[in-house]
């Protein structure tokens, strides 16, 4: 004689039920991969997308910023070229003055370097006194 099929039941033995409980469940976990798969490639793609999009918008204002940035530069590198020129000729007026005053008055010129010379000395000598104190 054989056992009653508990009620529910689709009178199939237990291990066949077990059997087909485990495909369904394999079948679902398939499905619901297949899906997470998909969503991720969507957003994947999306994201993909946006940088693209980003990029686009950023690099003409990059390529703005650096054009700016290098006449930037080349300003700055011409004001400073335009000070040396202009430091030189002060220095070079300056050299030319004193030389035609030490020409036209050679005594003067030789006193005044005698007195600056001597400030100097002093100067030194009472800085060296101070650092021994």
């Amino acid at each position: 004689m054989s056992t009653p099929n508990p009620p529910g039941s689709t009178g199939k033995p237990l291990s066949q039920q077990a059997a087909t409980l485990a495909e369904r469940a394999a079948d679902s976990t398939e499905s619901t991969i297949r899906a997470t798969q998909s969503v991720a490639n969507e957003a994947f793609d999306r994201m993909s997308d946006e940088v693209e999009d980003a990029r686009r918008h950023v690099a003409p204002l990059l390529n703005r910023l650096s054009a700016q940035a290098e006449t930037a530069a080349r300003r700055g590198a011409a004001a400073v070229r335009d000070a040396s020129v202009q430091l030189r000729e002060k220095a070079t007026h300056a050299s030319d003055t004193t030389i035609e005053y030490v020409r036209q008055e050679p005594v003067k010129a030789m006193l005044i370097a005698a007195a600056t010379g001597a400030a100097l000395m002093a100067l030194l000598g009472l800085l060296a006194r101070s650092r021994r104190d």
